[in-house]
């Protein structure tokens, strides 16, 4: 007993109930700002949903939320498009918003009109249209308003009213212990009194043909035609014996959704079987579903106790989640003999394609899968314990020296399959009908992951810490006759190699590189590298699929390319998901396809299979939702967005605010807008659903916005004019005032031009003849200048010959004297003829001394000289005097000393202390000064 006990357990822990689910998009009160339960839900002609919430009326346009408190700050019970306005009712109080040209909500109340017979305590549950009338419903009372006269008819029952229907035809009420009303020319009309009725609570009323199909609170589905009640069956009725039913919606698809207070959403077809059973434990928020409303793109919205829902039940991608654990990260898929198998890092599992039966554990697989690989009708399976061959629900172990990678078939021999291991590449070959391990290549060790190999059976592999390698074998891959190590491409985190098109490709953070066949060297291919422009890298992981079509991802796209169908060049089709929604495991990417269209995600907590071939959205519009500006740090004002807008010139921070009201998870929408008069070229495609201009010059501009979601460009272009008003003093008034003023200004100023040309005139001629008169003077102290010099000139000459002549006079009264002497001293030998010569020389000796002849010729030409050095210097003696006279003439000492009759020595003595007399400081030279004088 204790194993079947065992065996039972081991059976349900690898045993996952796989039901793949539309996508769920999950908004938590964080995320939209308000109050915790939403009680109805709506949607507008734009498509943007509202919410009746316990804080207000909330709206969301499927990029922004926006909370309306409620007028008498009550909880929001319900609300209700119709036409341009939106209905909501909360406690004792009900009425419309309707949207201003800025874009936002006001409210007007239509309660207050009747405020006095509103019941006290009352609140309004619901909201229904019929025609041109608006019911609003609380739980004691039917309120009618008639839109065309805005009357109102109050419907007051016997007993409290359950809740109010609308059918096709018709509106109904319940109420307590009495059964189904119609509500027919303004008046009640019992419908059936049936103990069913009566019992139990309905939760909704739809007509199907002539019946009507009544859903009740706990027992399920009952048709009523005419008088008669039977029950409707369905594959959920099991579930109503335990839950108690809330909310009901008929879907699109003539099926029904049904929401639980406690166990979710159950989705059943219109002839009542189950399709979809959606709880917490599937992905949901919240297991209490208090509002469903399915919106015109087939998109399910559950207001939920705590939270907001969005189910893509139109969506080309179904997604399988493994709360639980069991499962684990996903690694890799194959679909196999009509079973779709798992390898994930807790094994390999399987179950039949397109069921929704549990997967199925594989026994002996236990630990981490690497990868499924299907070669001439058998599916290998790389592990951590090596190489398994599986089939059907259990493997064979062909392999278990090492751990295994992946396997690549090897050219021109279909016995033959390489498998990269932890250590190196190995061989496997098919013998008998059966596939065995037959060698190691031998001569390279390193870890293969990423491997391929040419028809010239050289061997190219990436090592993620040590780059790519070649190797060179041959046809009997025995050993590695020599490799090569690449030093470009560099090594890179989750880089991969890969076959494509008979071409190797490389890819790391720094792009795709692709293998020129001829020089054995790697170049960047631009094309497949556009995909990690701009920082969008995450893993360098490709995948070819069986289509030839090769895969890459990135921060916010999955992008693939195929072959163009007309010239032989790469088409890129990019989807954008984001790598944070697709929850990958990054360098461990996988994809399978599973059909011509349809292909497998592998995610760290399930699956999410995509139709690439319905990934078109062509129904969808985008719309400006807000215009906002400021002044420089001031507060944001909003703005008519219809209407062509005028902003003051300081007013010049322009927000745009834009949107698309599409909910879908995966797929984001990418805007591109471009502002004219501003900008020359379109923005590049983002997802950011607004744009900011700042201290825009004034001028004319249009801002235009256009979007696409996938590889669909929506149709429409949204186009907003606008205008920069020119500051009060660059307006065309202030311009014409400026003109005239000019105008004035100009001939002010032609009359002072002229009257200041006429001064200048005069002035002009004042200094021509003052120029003249300078110019006669110049003529003059020229001319005299010259004569000054000529004298100046013939001073130097006469003092050049006053001094020869003084030298001259000098040396000739030595000489006679000399001889004289000489004579009187021979004047014994012949007296008489000596006599006679000394009596000669005696007369040729001048009579005055050489001082006093030098001085009358020295003042002569300059009489005043010597006047003036006695007054400036009165303590210069006649020797000082002397002294200077003989420096005015430019004497040297040695031409100076046989004038005074003393020697050189004693000259310069004397030209010492008449310095010294005269004071002159170190830097002034004496005959410099003298000179000057």
């Amino acid at each position: 007993m204790k194993t079947k006990f065992t065996l039972l357990f081991l059976f349900l822990f690898f045993t996952v109930f796989a039901q793949d689910l539309p996508p769920i998009v999950k908004y938590v009160p964080a995320d939209y700002g308000a109050g915790n339960q939403n009680w109805m839900i709506s949607q507008d002609q734009n498509q943007f949903v509202f919410f009746a919430n316990n804080e207000g009326l909330l709206e969301f346009n499927g990029s922004y939320w926006k909370l309306y408190p409620s007028p008498n700050e009550t909880i929001l019970r319900s609300v209700k498009v119709i036409g341009d306005r939106i209905y909501t009712g909360s406690y004792m109080e009900f009425g419309f918003w309707k949207r201003k040209p800025d874009g936002l909500l006001e409210y007007k109340s239509l309660s207050n009109s009747i405020k006095s017979k509103i019941l006290d305590d009352e609140q309004f549950w619901n909201i229904l249209s019929y025609d041109y009338w608006v019911v609003f419903q609380s739980l004691n009372r039917i309120y009618i308003y008639d839109t065309q006269n805005n009357s109102f008819k109050i419907i007051a029952p016997d007993t409290d009213v359950v809740k109010a229907f609308k059918t096709k035809n018709a509106i109904y009420y319940q109420t307590n212990n009495q059964g189904l009303f119609e509500i027919e020319g303004g008046k009640s009309k019992l419908i059936s009194a049936h103990p069913e009725l009566k019992k139990n609570r309905i939760v909704n009323v739809f007509e199907k043909g002539e019946e009507l199909l009544i859903l009740t609170q706990r027992a399920g589905f009952f048709s009523l035609l005419g008088k008669e009640i039977k029950k409707f069956p369905t594959e959920i009725d099991v579930d109503f014996l335990d839950e108690s039913v809330y909310s009901c919606e008929l879907l699109s698809d003539g099926g029904f959704v049904i929401g639980t207070v406690s166990n979710g959403i159950f989705i059943i077809t219109k002839d009542g079987k189950k399709k979809y059973h959606i709880s917490q434990k599937e992905g949901l928020s919240n297991n209490t579903a208090l509002s469903l409303f399915e919106d015109k793109e087939k998109n399910l919205w559950i207001g939920l106790d705590n939270g907001i829902n969005c189910i893509n039940l139109n969506s080309p991608i179904q997604s399988y989640v493994d709360d639980s654990g069991v499962l684990g990260t996903v690694y890799t898929s194959q679909l196999y003999n009509g079973k779709l198998y798992v390898g994930t890092n807790q094994g390999l599992f399987y179950k039949d394609y397109q069921s929704n039966e549990e997967f199925k554990f594989i026994s002996g697989t236990k630990g981490q899968v690497w990868s499924l690989y299907t070669y001439d009708g058998t599916l290998f399976c790389g592990h951590d314990l090596g190489t398994f061959v599986v089939k059907n629900a259990s493997v064979k172990n062909i392999f278990s020296k090492s751990g295994t990678w992946n396997f690549r078939k090897v050219p021109g021999n279909k016995k033959l399959l390489l498998q990269g291991n932890y250590y190196g590449i190995s061989v496997l070959e098919k013998k008998n009908e059966e596939w065995v391990f037959r060698n190691k290549i031998k001569g390279f060790d390193y870890s293969s992951k990423y491997f391929e190999i040419t028809k010239g059976f050289e061997i190219y592999v990436s090592h993620e810490y040590k780059g790519v390698f070649r190797l060179e074998t041959n046809a009997k891959l025995q050993n590695i006759d020599k490799y090569f190590a690449y030093k470009n491409p560099k090594k890179g985190k989750n880089a991969s190699l890969i076959q494509f098109n008979n071409s190797i490709y490389y890819a790391n953070r720094e792009g795709v590189f692709k293998l020129n066949s001829a020089t054995k060297e790697f170049y960047k291919e631009p094309v497949l590298s556009s995909v990690f422009e701009k920082d969008e890298y995450t893993s360098g992981k490709m995948i070819v699929d069986y289509s030839n079509k090769i895969w890459l991802f990135s921060k916010n796209y999955i992008s693939y390319y195929a072959s163009d169908k007309l010239v032989n060049n790469l088409k890129r089709n990019s989807i954008p998901i984001p790598a944070s929604l697709t929850n990958s495991m990054l360098g461990y990417e996988n994809i399978t396809q599973l059909s011509p269209f349809t292909y497998f995600f592998g995610t760290t907590d399930g699956y999410y299979t995509m139709n690439i071939n319905e990934l078109a959205f062509e129904n969808y519009k985008v719309s400006i939702s807000n215009i906002s500006s400021n002044t420089l740090n001031g507060s944001v004002q909003t703005n008519p967005i219809f209407d062509k807008g005028e902003f003051p010139h300081d007013e010049n921070n322009i927000t745009f605010s834009y949107t698309v009201a599409e909910y879908n998870k995966y797929i984001n929408v990418e805007y591109q807008y471009i502002l004219e008069g501003f900008q020359n070229q379109w923005s590049d495609w983002n997802v950011r659903p607004s744009v900011n201009f700042k201290n825009l010059p004034s001028g004319d501009y249009v801002f235009k916005v256009k979007a696409k979601l996938a590889n669909s460009n929506l149709e429409n272009t949204v186009t907003y004019s606008f205008t920069i008003l020119k500051p009060w003093y660059a307006t065309n008034l202030a311009i014409i005032i400026y003109i005239i003023l000019g105008f004035f200004g100009i001939q002010l100023l032609h009359k002072e031009y002229n009257k200041y040309y006429q001064r200048q005139k005069e002035k002009l001629i004042e200094e021509n003849n003052l120029l003249l008169e300078i110019k006669e003077l110049e003529n003059e102290q020229q001319l005299m200048r010259l004569k000054n010099e000529q004298l100046s000139q013939n001073v130097d000459e006469i003092n050049k010959e006053l001094a020869a002549s003084a030298m001259s006079l000098n040396s000739k009264n030595e000489l006679l004297a000399f001889i004289q002497k000489d004579l009187k001293s021979n004047e014994e030998s012949d007296s008489r003829s000596i006599k006679t010569v000394i009596s000669t020389i005696n007369k040729n000796i001048t009579g005055k001394d050489s001082w006093s002849v030098f001085q009358e010729a020295f003042n002569k030409t300059d009489q005043d000289f010597l006047k003036k050095m006695k007054e400036a210097h009165p303590s210069l003696t006649a020797n000082d005097l002397r002294l200077c006279a003989y420096l005015r003439v430019n004497l040297s000492s040695k031409e100076i000393a046989p004038l005074l009759n003393i020697s050189v020595r004693s000259v310069e003595i004397k030209r010492y202390r008449l310095r010294k007399k005269m004071n002159l400081p170190h830097e002034k030279g004496l005959v410099e000064y003298i000179l000057t004088v």
